[in-house]
């Protein structure tokens, strides 16, 4: 069953290469013979890919307000389309639980968004009966050595999210982690070493409970398509040594 979401609906897209990002979430960029500005929602260094000249892939965003005329939807990376839009893997996973295609929250049938628990925001609260799941999403886009890492910048809103969902489990609520792959390849996923400390929230997560998944997928002009999933390691040491934390 191919699951998959359009990269935008906002019109067609435009190439333009990468000149400078001169904040977080903002890209300058040459398209044609002038200068625009995109937003971009990804808040990650993303130093591997915004190098100088990189093509990128803009979406055009004419909303009142705005302070950019585009949105950056994707970097093309040795001739591989990543996405950088962080929006996506929430889209592609109600895309999934509407297909069906995540067999382990099949039990649920109502699906609610952007829940607010105690004083977190999380991405879905599952629901069947008195029966619930909350969940989690995050995306993935760096990949070294065949290996999808996460994040590739100190998250605390990351590491909260986490600790929340540990306290939730071992209250006896269920909950879970979905790590979406933005990728083509990648053989594992494991923690990034630039934030220990969500590397040790994720390992305490995962001994109290929480389940955690990741999904290699794809992006093309398409859109962004549920794959296969891939194993987990709790970190790069246990890589060798171990089996993975949840081996798909």
């Amino acid at each position: 069953m191919l699951v998959r979401v359009p990269l935008t609906t906002s019109g067609p897209l435009v190439e333009a290469d990468f000149v400078a990002r001169p904040n977080q979430l903002v890209v300058e960029a040459r398209l044609g013979r002038r200068m625009v500005r995109a937003h971009l929602a990804d808040r990650g260094r993303l130093l591997d890919l915004l190098s100088p000249g990189a093509r990128l892939l803009l979406a055009p965003r004419e909303e009142l307000g705005r302070k950019t005329g585009f949105q950056v939807v994707g970097v093309y990376h040795h001739g591989e389309l990543v996405s950088l839009d962080t929006h996506l893997p929430n889209r592609l996973v109600v895309a999934a639980l509407s297909a069906g295609a995540l067999p382990q929250f099949a039990r649920y049938t109502r699906v609610q968004r952007e829940v607010l628990i105690g004083e977190h925001r999380f991405d879905f609260r599952l629901s069947e009966g008195v029966s619930t799941c909350v969940v989690e999403v995050k995306s993935v886009s760096k990949v070294e050595d065949g290996l999808a890492r996460f994040p590739d910048a100190p998250t605390e809103r990351g590491r909260r999210h986490l600790v929340a969902l540990t306290q939730m489990a071992r209250s006896g609520q269920r909950a879970a982690v979905v790590f979406i792959i933005q990728r083509h390849s990648a053989r594992a996923f494991v923690p990034d070493e630039v934030d220990p400390e969500f590397g040790r929230a994720l390992r305490t997560a995962i001994t109290a409970g929480v389940e955690v998944y990741a999904y290699l997928c794809p992006l093309t002009l398409d859109g962004l398509s549920l794959g296969q999933a891939v194993p987990i390691f709790s970190s790069l040491e246990a890589i060798p040594t171990a089996r993975p934390i949840r081996d798909h």
